[in-house]
């Protein structure tokens, strides 16, 4: 037993190396430097993510106060429309499935599937939230910094991960939808054998999120 648990850790280790192949009023005085940040952290955990997939829908809240510049970068590129039409190109059971690269919205070029970025890379935040089911993290390249569009969401526990991989947020909605895209059958390169594709990502406040999920 001990071996194959060994076994299993030595697996997941080399699957993680290759991850992304990846309001004041007018009488009162004016806020002070704290006060805005402060603002500007509650206004955005006012947000959510809502992925919309072939097998259902997920939700994903931020981690602002650990990884801002990640997660405004989840968010402007969502807002742009870059995710729709993209697939979880990659899937481990029991570790995780990924997505964000472009250029799975092309099957003509799949053999590039996983080296697809926005044009550009955002610096690492590395922080002390564990990689546990449900979290999203961005995936990069062995360079810290090389992060750019692509993320994955855990399916197992890899707290391996931890402090080496930005994560970001978590699913608070749809954990049944991770459980279908984690088991789905995958061929080699632990790419899906079936499409598991990406209708769209919203970012939406709260408030009407219900709305947006009928």
């Amino acid at each position: 037993m001990l071996i194959v648990q060994t076994m299993k850790r030595v697996l997941f280790a080399l699957a993680a190396a290759l991850l992304c192949g990846l309001a004041v009023s007018a009488e009162d005085k004016a806020p002070t430097k704290t006060d805005k940040k402060e603002t500007l952290v509650s206004n955005t955990t006012n947000e959510v993510a809502v992925i919309k997939t072939v097998a259902g829908d997920m939700v994903i809240e931020f981690w602002p106060d650990v990884a801002p510049k990640t997660v405004e970068n989840f968010k402007t590129l969502a807002k742009k429309g870059f995710y729709d039409g993209t697939a979880f190109h990659r899937i481990i059971k029991g570790f995780m499935v990924q997505g964000g690269d472009p250029l799975t919205k092309d099957d003509t070029k799949q053999n590039r599937w996983g080296t697809g970025d926005p044009g550009y890379k955002i610096k690492a935040e590395f922080n002390e939230r564990s990689h546990k089911r449900g979290v999203i993290s961005m995936a990069r390249s062995q360079d810290p910094d090389s992060a750019g569009s692509q993320f994955f969401i855990c399916h197992g526990d890899p707290s391996f991960l931890d402090r080496q991989y930005t994560a970001f947020g978590k699913l608070i909605q749809g954990d049944d939808v991770l459980e279908k895209l984690a088991t789905t059958k995958v061929g080699s390169q632990d790419r899906p054998d079936k499409r598991q594709g990406v209708e769209s990502i919203k970012i939406v406040d709260r408030a009407t999120l219900s709305a947006t999920l009928k």
